[in-house]
């Protein structure tokens, strides 16, 4: 347990988040206040009142790492029991209540702690105050046996989601199993094995919060529109009374170093591709080498120059990519090199490759301006980590705890940008270089052969989903018994306080000679901007049968210009400490990007040569499209893509560009030329395309630096072709698709609503966030809450000029699917009849003041200016959805809710175990169609 030190206020730093856009990254300095409870919880302020929102985070020193062998996983599942109740809050009232005031909440738990985080309105500052410190202090006394099930639930079903229904979701387990030995703090996965959870009791459950939920093993972080001296006094109120707790001894570093080398293969039902991982043991985190470590990574395959790029991607054209980076935990670290390979390419070929470009690496080094290059995205990346109130919060609780010093980003920074070349070398001559190392590979199910020759099998533990298991049925049951926590105040929910005042973001807009629009937000809390080129087209003007060329240009643009490689303008932008990219969508194709405001123009002059000298690369292209064929390829091992896919071409039919993947297919890829690329080049015009830029530049500053652009981008716009729907699934009836030994069932149900500038859009998106808007919808609620089917359950609106789909989605327990399908079924049908006042208040104060915090970030700012540009929205479009929201009658909501949301008009997808799965859908009633993964009738 770190030492209890009372203390008054610490040292305030500076005033706020500082910069300077003349100092050196290193200059970077946070403030805030730092006092100590009676009890030992450290607490930390931050004042920011940009916003009229507060993030709290409440972060506790214990994780896995603090588990014994037989009862893993605890530290995750009592993260989870810890939203369900506590003594002074109604239950269920966690992940509810805060969605309601307008407000996000979650919780994180990983090898070394866990935390809880909320960001709500300013008004109700006073209430998460109240519900953060009862989950904390007084909740072990309201578990009872049927959370605890019910819970046990919840959390088999996001490991089946996120492990056992994923490819490469076992890799984790195997890697701790083997690097570490047995005994050692991270021998297991943060969330455990099975058995041991579904073993757990409550006495081990009250074992495990009286050991670690103490206030001296936290700290609390509250950042955001406070008063500082009001702020202590709440928090006295309110957190003062926890009791401290046992003391927790300290963990030491434990780094491991392994005997000799070790490979194990796993066959993987679910991968399409073969994966192999190099795992070498490093240093701890705050250990100096591992910012040295860290630049390491991105030298041996962050650019095109890199060793390791050079011998796996481009030499011997064996994988679309390659990672290699520092992991860094409080006990141990390691680094990791990956390869997802191509297609049935053999893994042996892929450590040579590797083994070539470490070699490579050691003879040829590295430039000097490469390390200047990642020291440039590193400083970016550093305010772009301070840029919300939220993450501010997570920078200096995780300071605190781990390390006990909250403004430790200071030295992040000097310790990062003191890292020499002879620093680089000496860890990789020190942690790489001739050590042993473990690796695995993973291969799809049949395709050992693919395996590194040699390896051995890996044991894993691999849950069997039966049908029909009782235990498996939970439910909310009673609440707890218990005597009351007595406290010397009033512990009963707070009133609001005052209503914040929101205000919109302010609006410039322009426009250039060259007929583009520009539009604006200004906002210089931290020296980064943020921009985005909309030019109208997208997918709608891929060529017929050769879906997938506007992506594929996409890509292609940033492979280097006509004065530069490939190489050299990756070099160019990250110098800046810039990112550029192009991306198409269904609708629109996009150049979007970050710098620092210091470097927007010299960012701007790149994004001209760029889009104006394309570098037309054979060489380039052909390896993109490999690429893209590849992760075509891995797209076949998710099931939720495989729903998408399905879901979409149902409803618009193959022809159209909404019913098929802006990637586009194996078979239309294999058509598209580079020809292809050029002619749709051509339709790229300034007429109709709008630029928007948010952060910190002003308007005369972002319209200098598009000079160039203004002058030399002149194309005329093309005519948008129009695209007919005509679907091809029909309402009423149930698709099914396969997905063997699948332990979820993935559920994609809906029908097409309407277009975003349909003048009921708003009044939709309002009337479906009681449905599914939310861990505080009636889906997730009844669906993971009440049930314990899923992790989560949601419904929405896609947003687009074409008329557009309503969703319901979710992932479900697989002997769960036939229930949780009565149960959508039955909520989408009774939907209009069951929304009463009580859910029209609820909508319109949740909506309300969830705009206190929508429009925070950068990414946030620009959306509305897309909004506006797309949509033709005006300026006073928050304001006016505002008045709109008000204004609606209760009989509004429910005529809404019957014109666009009729449970029979809709199509439901199911990818599943058909061999458990297709009978039991079936008693559904609706009729079952059969598809194969490619929403193709069976």
């Amino acid at each position: 347990m770190r030492s209890v030190i009372l203390m008054s206020v610490s040292a305030l730093l500076i005033s706020t988040f500082s910069y300077s856009q003349q100092e050196d990254p290193q200059e970077f300095k946070v403030s805030y206040e730092k006092f100590t409870l009676s009890n030992g919880l450290e607490v930390i302020l931050h004042e920011d009142h940009s916003d009229p929102i507060v993030a709290v985070a409440t972060m506790l020193h214990v994780g896995s790492n603090r588990e014994k062998p037989g009862k893993t996983g605890f530290a995750h599942f009592f993260e989870h029991m810890s939203f369900n109740d506590s003594e002074n809050v109604p239950v269920g009232a966690n992940r509810k209540m805060i969605p309601e005031w307008g407000g996000s909440r979650n919780g994180g738990t990983w090898s070394d702690g866990t935390v809880y985080y909320e960001v709500v309105p300013k008004d109700a500052f006073e209430k998460i105050l109240w519900i953060d410190s009862d989950r904390f202090g007084y909740m072990i006394n309201t578990v009872t046996e049927a959370a605890l099930e019910r819970e046990k639930q919840v959390v088999k079903n996001e490991k089946r989601q996120r492990v056992d229904n994923a490819p490469y979701g076992y890799t984790d387990e195997i890697i701790r199993k083997n690097l570490y030995p047995e005994g050692h703090p991270y021998n297991w996965t943060v969330i455990g094995q099975l058995p041991d959870l579904q073993a757990a009791t409550i006495d081990d459950v009250k074992e495990f919060y009286n050991q670690y939920y103490g206030a001296g093993n936290a700290s609390l972080v509250i950042a955001g529109d406070i008063d500082i001296a009001e702020t202590k006094r709440l928090v006295e109120q309110w957190f003062g009374e926890i009791p401290a707790g046992p003391e927790v001894d300290a963990l030491s570093p434990k780094p491991v170093k392994l005997d000799e080398t070790k490979s194990f293969y796993f066959e993987d039902s679910f991968a399409k591709l073969p994966e192999l991982r190099m795992v070498f043991p490093t240093v701890e985190d705050y250990n100096k080498d591992m910012y040295a470590l860290q630049i390491l990574g991105q030298l041996l395959s962050g650019s095109k120059k890199s060793a390791l790029y050079k011998t796996v991607v481009e030499e011997n054209k064996l994988a679309p990519n390659i990672g290699t980076y520092q992991s860094s935990s409080e006990l141990a670290g390691e680094f990791i090199v990956r390869v997802r390979a191509n297609a049935n390419t053999d893994l042996d070929d892929v450590k040579l490759a590797i083994e070539e470009g470490f070699k490579k690496f050691e003879t040829e080094g590295f430039e000097n301006n490469e390390l200047q290059r990642i020291k440039a995205e590193l400083e970016t990346g550093l305010y772009q980590g301070v840029s919300t109130v939220l993450n501010k919060a997570f920078q200096l609780v995780q300071d605190n705890e781990f390390h006990g010093d909250p403004g430790y980003i200071t030295q992040t920074a000097k310790l990062t940008n003191a890292v020499t070349r002879e620093d680089v070398m000496r860890v990789y001559n020190k942690y790489i270089k001739d050590q042993n190392y473990l690796m695995t590979s993973v291969v799809p199910n049949g395709q050992l052969d693919l395996a590194v020759e040699g390896s051995n099998k890996a044991e894993v533990y691999i849950e069997e989903v039966k049908q029909d298991v009782a235990s498996e049925e939970v439910g909310q049951g009673e609440e707890a018994v218990y005597d009351k926590t007595q406290s010397k105040y009033d512990r009963s929910e707070p009133e609001f306080g005052e209503l914040p005042l929101f205000s919109a973001p302010e609006v410039w807009k322009s426009s250039l000679s060259n007929g583009m629009q520009v539009l604006g937000i200004e906002n210089f809390e931290v020296p980064l901007v943020q921009f985005d080129i909309t030019i109208p087209g997208g997918q709608k003007l891929d060529p017929s049968g050769k879906a997938g060329v506007a992506s594929l240009l996409s890509d292609l643009m940033m492979e280097g210009t006509a004065k530069k490689t490939p190489a050299e303008l990756e070099q160019a932008i990250g110098l800046l400490g810039a990112n550029i990219r192009f991306y198409s969508s269904n609708e629109d194709f996009h150049i979007a990007g970050t710098s620092l405001s210091k470097n927007f123009g010299a960012t701007m002059k790149l994004v001209q040569e760029i889009l104006l000298q394309p570098r037309w690369d054979a060489t380039e292209f052909t390896r993109l499209k490999s690429a893209l064929e590849t992760n075509l390829k891995g797209r076949e091992a998710d099931p939720s893509s495989i729903a998408s896919l399905a879901f979409y071409k149902l409803l618009y039919g193959p022809s159209n560009n909404f019913g098929i993947s802006g990637e586009g297919s194996l078979e239309s890829t294999s058509l598209i030329t580079l020809e292809d690329l050029k002619e749709y080049y051509k339709k790229l015009s300034p007429e109709g395309a709008t630029f928007h830029v948010a952060g910190a530049i002003s308007e005369a500053e972002a319209k200098s630096a598009l000079n160039g652009i203004a002058s030399n981008w002149t194309t005329k716009a093309v005519n948008l072709p129009e695209q007919k729907i005509d679907p091809i699934g029909k309402a009423g009836k149930l698709y099914f698709i396969d997905f063997p030994e699948a332990k979820q069932s993935v559920l994609l149900i809906g029908k097409l609503a309407l277009a975003a500038t349909n003048k009921d859009a708003n009044k939709l998106s309002f009337s479906n966030e009681i449905l599914g808007g939310g861990s505080s919808g009636k889906l997730f609620q009844t669906l993971r809450i009440g049930k314990g089917y899923t992790y989560g359950a949601y419904s929405g609106i896609s947003e687009n000029l074409e008329v557009s789909p309503f969703y319901v989605s979710s992932s479900v327990r697989a002997n769960a699917t036939l229930p949780s399908l009565e149960i959508i079924e039955e909520m989408l049908a009774n939907y209009a009849n069951s929304f009463g006042e009580e859910e029209m208040e609820l909508t319109k104060n949740k909506l309300l003041k969830e705009n206190t915090r929508a429009f925070e970030s950068l990414g946030a700012k620009l959306g509305v200016l897309r909004d506006i540009s797309k949509y033709n929205k005006p300026s006073s479009f928050i304001k006016d959805k505002q008045e709109e929201l008000l204004a609606m009658s209760l009989e509004d909501f429910k005529d809404v809710i019957e014109d666009y949301l009729e449970e029979e008009e809709m199509i439901y997808v199911v990818v599943g175990d058909k061999a458990t799965q297709l009978d039991e859908v079936k008693k559904l009633g609706k009729e079952v169609i059969e598809l194969d993964i490619y929403g193709n009738p069976l």
